[in-house]
């Protein structure tokens, strides 16, 4: 199957192998943070979005990060990512439980997910054979979704057996244990990422890559990345507290539905690559966020809607249904691709859509939690299907580019 996607040359045992240490990793670090944070840390609906501001502002700073980088290929890039991961687990390993510290160490861990992210993308395109680079993402995602069940996985056995122990929920061991198994694994993927060759990808051009691209052909990309990054801030840094605060889920409960999640993605990444090969990109773009208003319905009104046992379940589903929905969004990074007339701007132009992306997610994580206090959860969720409205009408009215026409 792997010889049907990548090409003849490409050497892509490694990269993989680092894509699923760090996918367990993540998903030991994922499974647990958000009831880190509101039982050990002990930040309250209002701060959660006051700490996504700063974990994401990141992400609006990566075009500057990788202009500071614009020497380096791209392998040599996410060498570097992995390794600030690396450190950022490492503090939270053998850091107090102070807001500022965890906060901080957070911030290191974001940096380093951040540069990886755009740089993964990139090597799997690379790597694959033009015709088949949404199956190539797909691959790529369902090896880290699988890293990701694998972590989610340990995290609610885990916690499971420490509960069994008689530990409670405010015990910081369970927690500490689980970063102390993330940073070992993120050291191991560190240290398989150091046997990736220096190769510049195929299709780049010589030289050292610009510091800060913007091209007017892509203004559609980077507004899509506008609306995609505001829902999807919403759901990543306010649905978990949703079941976490309103429905009292603990920490194996959260790692369960993030593993089931990610089962999904899994299978369905493959799936999504597929529909995106033979359908193309706009349809899925359009479809993607069409199914997010049911979501966000449901889990801002759900506790209106049904008695509260109900409510939670209908709730959960709704957590699982978006993750599949955000699927979609790799049609963006098959978009820029068809578009692109280099290996080198695809590059600057998804760095660049993630400091868009971001510009906006991190002032919905700031006034997110401020329009929970003061509106209510079916507000703010109202707001972020409003929004993904928006994208599918942006997304509609893309005109997919002309074949290029035979030499004569």
């Amino acid at each position: 199957m792997f010889q049907d996607i990548y090409r003849s040359d490409a050497k892509i045992g490694r990269f993989l192998g680092v894509l699923a240490l760090s996918g367990v990793s993540y998903g030991l670090y994922r499974g647990i943070q958000d009831n880190y944070l509101a039982e050990i840390v002990h930040i309250n609906a209002f701060e959660r979005g006051v700490v996504e501001f700063f974990r994401e502002t990141p992400g609006l700073l990566l075009v500057a990060v990788l202009a500071a980088l614009y020497r380096f290929t791209e392998s040599r890039i996410f060498k570097i990512g992995i390794a600030v991961m690396t450190a950022g687990l490492a503090g939270l390993l053998v850091s107090g439980s102070g807001k500022p510290v965890v906060v901080s160490f957070m911030v290191v861990f974001s940096f380093g997910e951040h540069i990886v992210m755009p740089v993964k993308t990139v090597m799997s395109l690379d790597l694959a054979r033009r015709e088949r680079s949404g199956a190539a993402l797909g691959i790529t995602g369902a090896i880290s979704s699988l890293g990701h069940i694998t972590g989610f996985a340990a995290v609610t056995g885990l916690f499971f057996f420490f509960s069994r122990l008689g530990f409670g929920r405010s015990d910081a061991l369970p927690f500490k244990t689980v970063f102390a198994l993330a940073a070992a694994l993120m050291v191991g993927a560190a240290l398989t990422a150091l046997a990736l060759k220096e190769t510049a990808p195929s299709g780049a051009v010589k030289g050292p890559r610009r510091r800060f691209y913007f091209a007017g052909k892509f203004h559609k990309y980077y507004m899509l990345e506008v609306f995609y990054g505001a829902r999807k801030q919403i759901f990543l840094t306010f649905a978990p507290y949703v079941l976490i605060l309103k429905y009292r889920a603990d920490t194996s409960v959260i790692a369960l539905l993030l593993a089931i999640c990610a089962f999904f993605g899994m299978l369905g990444g493959p799936l999504m690559g597929r529909a995106i090969d033979r359908l193309g990109y706009k349809c899925v773009m359009v479809a993607d966020t069409l199914a997010l208003v049911l979501v966000c319905f449901l889990y801002g009104f759900s506790h209106r809607l049904f008695p509260l046992p109900i409510a939670f379940i209908v709730v959960c589903v709704n957590f699982i249904l978006d993750s599949v929905i955000s699927l979609g969004s790799m049609a963006s990074s098959v978009y820029v691709q068809a578009i692109s007339a280099s290996q080198e701007e695809i590059t600057a132009t998804l760095s660049t859509g993630v400091s868009v992306n971001h510009l906006i997610s991190i002032l919905i994580a700031l006034t997110g939690g401020w329009i929970w206090q003061a509106a209510g959860i079916e507000v703010l969720f109202s707001l972020s299907a409003f929004l993904g409205i928006l994208n599918s009408l942006y997304a509609a009215a893309i005109k997919p580019p002309a074949p290029a026409q035979p030499v004569p």
